[in-house]
Parts: C-alpha cells; structure tokens; sequence
C-alpha cells in the first residue's frame, strides 16, 4: 500500500511504464487491470471535511469516480453512485466501502446518455439521501479510433450523449434541488486542450465540458452555488485499457508525462474533496488540471 501521507518523490510513488497490453471489453473492470488501479480502498484518509453531506457520483464503479466516492464517504458524506448495469461487480465492491466507513450507500445503475433516466437518477439520489447539496460528474465516454473514416455517426453522437448532453441533463435537473452551499464538480481532461489525434470525437466533448463549467459556474453564483472542474491528465483505469486508448499504447501509458508515469485516480480524489467542501468557497468557474505536469492551457 502506498503511504499517501509520507514525503517521497511522486515519480516513483506508482507504478511507472512499461504495462502489458491488457485488452477488456468496455466498459471495463478495475478488478482485471496489472498493476490494480489504486482508488484509495487502503491508501485514502479522511479527516472530516464533508460532514454529513450528501453525494451523487457519476462514474462511480470505477476510475477517478471510485476514488472520489471513496474519498467523500472518508470525510464523512453519504454517496449515491451511478454507473452501467455491466460495471455491477465493480459497483459492489463500492458500496461495501462506503458502508464500512459508516455512512449511507446506494446503488442507481443506469445510463446517462438517457435524458428521462438522467432526470430519474437526480430525483432517486435526492430522495435517498434526504437531499442533494454534491454533483460530482465523472462518467465519461472515451473510445479511441486512429482515422475519421472509421468514427461512425453513431459513435460521435454517443459520446456526446454521455460527456456533454448526460452533464446538462444532469445539471438542470439537480439545480432546483440543491441548497445554498452546493457544489457541481464536472470532470474535463488534458484533451480539451491538447487533444491526441485518436481522439477526435472525445476530445472536443472535453474542451465544452470546460465552456460548460465556466458558464454555469457564472450563472449560479449569485444562488451561492459553486460549479469547478477537475481536469486529469493520463491516468490509470479501465477506460483506457477497455478502448479508451489504442492498444498499443498502454503499454508505454502515461511515460509523455514529465512524471513519466500515469496518475492514480487516488491523486484526483483530493480535488474533488476540495471543491466539494467548504473551504474552497471562494472558488467557482475554475479547471484544476493534475497532469503529471503536462500544461492544461
């Protein structure tokens, strides 16, 4: 277990390139990734700065929503997660954690890239949970394809559905619900910016994710909600060995990085706390990139 509380050198604090191909269907599973992804399940303490609150995540089962889930429940909020019926087994595994940490779990599979089930999953969360005061959107669609010719209409218009249509539903149906004090935390990526030519229906799905952020984040100030937004680099979960990234490039996965490795969801976890909790109250309409080093703008 690695010590996330121990001075060390961060290059070396996680597994470093070369990875075996590792090919799963998507959506994917953590459980069958060499080296196992770390979402914090041993490595993430908390210390009380979410308490009692109440959270949805999107994404969930696996990835960086893992870990953000994992991470909300350590600091002491309830967490309604939501993921594909497929990612169940994953799922699980969650729940457990959340409970043993002594807070209220709950399970909503389902798809987001469905208006009518987006609307559904904001009015079951706020009900399970006795309110709703965090939106944390991690779910994404991201499938790598090397030429335009070979990304068909109904990829783009899907992966749409998922990362930016799912995130306005979403959005506007939590809203009308959340108190003064609230905070929406969107899930961009170093693509928005710096897109890699595999990428080219995904990538651009980030850069509005972005657009997004700062717009809404204006226009529900003056209601004493925050909106803020978490922009990784590469990191290490079952997106990217599931199709998110071409298969021969996992094994090389994250050495572009000045670190030379790919970020653990764990290390996106703290941001998400923050802008969660109430000690980033000043902060709304910002990107918090954690990229290894690599440049968000």
């Amino acid at each position: 277990m690695v010590d996330l509380y121990k001075l060390q050198d961060p290059t070396k604090q996680y597994p470093r390139p070369k990875f075996k191909r590792q090919p799963q269907n998507v959506p994917g599973l953590a459980k069958n990734m060499t080296p196992r992804p770390d979402h914090g399940e041993e490595s993430y303490r908390g210390s009380g700065r979410l308490p009692n609150r109440k959270a949805l995540v999107t994404g969930g089962d696996s990835g960086i929503g893992r870990a953000a889930a994992i991470a909300f429940a350590r600091e002491g909020a309830d967490v309604v997660i939501n993921y594909l019926p497929s990612e169940e087994a994953d799922a699980k595994e969650v729940i457990a954690l959340i409970e043993k940490e002594g807070r209220k779990a709950f399970a909503i599979p389902g798809d987001i890239s469905n208006e009518a089930f987006c609307k559904r999953l904001i009015a079951q969360a706020h009900k399970k949970l006795g309110g709703l005061d965090i939106l944390a959107l991690v779910a994404g669609k991201q499938h790598a394809v090397e030429k335009i010719a070979n990304i068909s209409t109904a990829q783009m218009e899907q992966t749409y559905r998922v990362n930016v249509f799912g995130l306005f539903w979403l959005c506007k149906a939590a809203l009308p619900l959340m108190p003064p004090g609230g905070s929406i935390i969107t899930t961009a990526s170093i693509q928005a910016t710096h897109p890699s030519s595999s990428l080219l229906d995904y990538a651009p799905t980030k850069a509005a994710i972005l657009a997004f952020t700062r717009a809404l984040a204006r226009q529900v100030a003056e209601d004493g909600i925050r909106v803020n937004c978490v922009a990784p680099g590469p990191v290490w979960t079952p997106l990217q060995t599931s199709g998110g990234q071409p298969d021969k490039k996992i094994p090389a996965f994250g050495s572009e990085t000045p670190m030379k490795r790919p970020g653990q969801p764990v290390e996106m976890a703290p941001l998400y706390v923050l802008l969660a909790s109430q000690e980033s109250s000043y902060v709304t309409g910002e990107i918090y990139g954690a990229t290894g080093g690599l440049e968000i703008s």
